[in-house]
């Protein structure tokens, strides 16, 4: 008899189920998808019980093919951070699940960052303001939808409410509250300025408890649609960006995570919250004692994506773009290219960004602007990555996933602009593997989540190429500074052009 937890993993676009056993071998997995809504420019939300029925259906499927050869000991939870929707006193939906990626706070969030303490405010809470945050969202449902927010009973992230269907209990783990922009880092208890600001009581938030905090039992209904017994143990859980560090093992201090698939991050775990002097990193929790210090970036495959449609629109496959790449120099004869096609996080957090190519020449052809373009995200992570030192973080060994390790040219792009030696692991990637390891811990079926450090093979590490480490190093503090350089002009494209 094999001893299982089914990690559940809530993304933005799917759920994905899986049953590990204590060694991290998958028995049984499942999906479920739901749709993305784009209602109005810049708006990016979600039906709250399309996703409530998409967990429950891919859990009961993957409880119903473990087999009986295995035994279910509980279910933990991981998610997307920065969601948000309002219940009425019932618990049903007033509005949709506002995801990451809704920007109608943009405002709202770049008036939070500007005033006065707005630095120290992210500083202290470990949340950049930033429109995904739902402190600036809830200013805006403050500011502009005064009639839902005056009769929002409780606010809450997607986690909570599906928990909170399954039990009866609205909870919240420190995980995904430490990315709300409304918690303390230092107490792990909501921060008074930041509720004052917006607008809310603690009371209308869900009772803080730790990403290990197990519920001991579901409501009849939920079993029944689960397919599991009533006390079948549910354990809260934590965002899916802490838990990506146990996907690739980088469990320990000085061992970096990096994925790249449509958007991409940079983080590393650290024992201490740390955020760097300037406001450029997240810092959120894990467990006691552990933290998550790091940068997202919104531009990632989606670059390549682009550069297919617009610039080899003729090429076969995306992977016909990157041989394209292939052909142009580390550096692409000096053409740079700031690739915030859709904004961009880390390490500045605006939407303001637009994406700009500098230092163009007759001389270029479509296989410069096309490396430029893939070089781009990889410097944008190398500005991650020097910020997160900036907050004292040492980061000696990276590790990565995603879609991009398909490529050769990418993995070894990624080494060369880091500067350092990147190791790609045999892991499953995807956040249920964390939250499935986080789940046995809270169980006591393994003694510690640190078992990832030697359940997680490492199976191909790429080397920086001296001479193109060093085209880059020379790059990086020029593409560093086209940021500020260009603002003005980020500015001023927002006010004549909007965001079309």
């Amino acid at each position: 008899m094999s001893d299982v937890v089914l990690g559940i993993d809530i993304g933005t676009t799917a759920t994905k189920v899986v049953a590990f056993d204590a060694e991290g071998r998958e028995h049984a997995s499942a999906a479920a998808g739901y749709p993305l809504d784009e209602p109005h420019p810049g708006y990016a939300v979600q039906d709250p019980e399309a996703i409530r029925r998409a967990v429950a259906g891919a859990v009961a499927e993957v409880a119903g093919a473990a087999g009986d050869g295995t035994a279910v000991k509980g279910l933990c939870f991981s998610a997307a951070m920065h969601t948000l929707l309002a219940v009425d006193e019932s618990g049903r939906p007033l509005t949709p699940s506002i995801t990451w990626g809704d920007t109608r706070a943009a405002a709202q969030a770049e008036r939070l960052r500007a005033a006065p303490g707005g630095l120290e405010l992210h500083r202290r809470t470990g949340t950049p303001l930033h429109p995904m945050s739902p402190l600036a969202k809830l200013v805006w449902f403050r500011e502009e939808d005064p009639e839902v927010f005056d009769a929002a009973h409780r606010w809450a992230g997607i986690k909570e409410y599906v928990v909170a269907g399954l039990t009866g209990e609205w909870v919240v783990d420190h995980s995904i509250a430490s990315a709300t922009g409304l918690l303390e880092l230092a107490t792990l208890d909501w921060d008074r300025e930041a509720l004052e600001l917006a607008g809310v009581e603690r009371d209308r938030l869900s009772r803080l408890v730790p990403s290990t905090h197990v519920l001991t039992r579901l409501t009849a209904e939920a079993a029944r649609e689960l397919g599991v017994p009533p006390d079948c143990p549910i354990v809260v859980g934590a965002s899916d960006g802490a838990l990506a560090s146990l996907v690739v093992g980088a469990v320990h201090p000085g061992v970096g995570a990096c994925s790249i698939g449509t958007s991409g991050a940079l983080r590393v775990m650290v024992e201490d919250p740390a955020v760097d002097p300037q406001g450029r990193v997240f810092c959120y929790a894990l467990t006691p004692g552990r933290w998550t210090v790091g940068g997202a970036i919104n531009n990632g495959g989606v670059v390549l994506e682009w550069a297919h449609d617009a610039l080899a629109p003729d090429a076969e496959d995306r992977a016909a773009v990157l041989e394209l790449a292939a052909a142009a120099p580390p550096g692409s004869a000096g053409l740079l290219m700031l690739p915030y096609l859709l904004g961009e996080r880390a390490p500045h957090w605006s939407p303001l960004p637009r994406g700009a190519y500098v230092g163009l020449t007759r001389a270029h052809r479509r296989e410069h602007l096309v490396r430029a373009a893939i070089e781009g995200v990889c410097l944008q992570l190398a500005l991650v990555l020097e910020s997160m030192r900036a907050a004292g973080v040492e980061v000696r060994e990276m590790r990565a996933t995603g879609g991009f390790a398909r490529s050769g040219l990418w993995r070894q792009l990624l080494s060369d602009v880091l500067g350092m030696d990147v190791g790609y692991p045999q892991a499953p990637e995807a956040s249920s593997f964390g939250a499935a390891l986080l789940g046995m811990e809270a169980l006591g079926i393994v003694a510690s989540f640190d078992v990832a450090a030697d359940l997680v093979h490492i199976a191909q590490v790429h080397r920086p190429e001296r001479d193109a480490a060093a085209v880059y190093a020379e790059l990086l503090p020029v593409f560093g500074d086209l940021y500020d350089a260009l603002l003005p002009a980020f500015r001023a494209l927002g006010r004549v052009g909007g965001r079309g």
